[in-house]
């Protein structure tokens, strides 16, 4: 039988796992109890491994391929913000969209709601629920089982929304950048879904920041499908020379 102190534990340790990091006054604010009782059920959890306290945070020590969601928000956030601006230049009102999970995407779908009367398939629940309520908007949320650490859905009813969808643009993101194999991901279930995207669009946007044009520690493994000539990178920065041949079929746009 569950007691108050289990029940406690396992609401933190999802909260941590979603957040990545998230300080002790924060989670006491969401979960609505006190410090203290923050600091005395986390204590055990975190003798036993399962999760970390520093300097009055909070860290997950889920293994994850990608950290999660709203940890991969605060990463690089003035980067993802400049970018999504850019993006958003690029969208008209009334036009359609596929938007993808990443958090550069949800940024880009929080700018998109100064646009007007757009149309919206997303597997992304923050991005469904960003730009699902703005008046003239006609978003559809494709699928039913979303994952716990992104809100992002891969079931079978996500791509069967996505391959029927017939839109201007499609949004992406991705994990890295290669020098030569492109974009990449971490999982399989991600590839699956750009391409549905892609076939679905008529033009593609791809939206990295930076820093996935460096080496990283967790390398991802799957390529992304190639996109098109013509089809948009959007980024931060000048991508290196190393870069120019594997990009150069794209109209490149350089966030300020």
């Amino acid at each position: 039988m569950s007691t108050p102190t289990s029940k406690y534990s396992e609401e933190i340790l999802r909260r941590v796992d979603m957040m990545g990091t998230v300080s002790v006054q924060e989670l006491s604010q969401i979960m609505g109890v006190s410090d203290q009782t923050i600091r005395r059920v986390t204590r055990p959890l975190a003798e036993r491994g399962a999760l970390s306290k520093v300097h009055g945070a909070l860290v997950s020590n889920k293994s994850a391929m990608d950290p999660p969601f709203l940890s991969r928000m605060n990463l690089n956030r003035d980067a993802k913000v400049a970018i999504a601006n850019k993006v958003a230049e690029l969208v008209k009102d009334g036009d359609s969209l596929t938007i993808d999970t990443g958090s550069t995407s949800a940024f880009i779908a929080q700018v998109l709601r100064e646009r007007r009367e757009l149309t919206v398939v997303t597997n992304s629940a923050f991005v469904a629920s960003t730009l699902a309520m703005i008046p003239g908007n006609n978003v559809s949320m494709a699928g039913t089982q979303l994952r716990d650490h992104d809100g992002a859905s891969f079931d079978r009813s996500a791509f069967q929304v996505v391959e029927r969808a017939q839109v201007d643009h499609c949004v992406l993101s991705a994990s890295m950048v290669h020098p030569d194999k492109g974009f990449m991901v971490h999982e399989q279930c991600e590839v699956d879904m750009a391409y549905a995207m892609m076939n679905s669009a008529s033009r593609s946007i791809m939206a990295v920041d930076a820093s996935k044009f460096q080496p990283q520690t967790r390398k991802p493994s799957l390529r992304q499908p190639d996109l098109k000539t013509g089809d948009a990178l959007v980024t931060n920065e000048t991508p290196p020379e190393a870069f120019s041949e594997v990009l150069s079929h794209l109209e490149i746009h350089i966030a300020d």
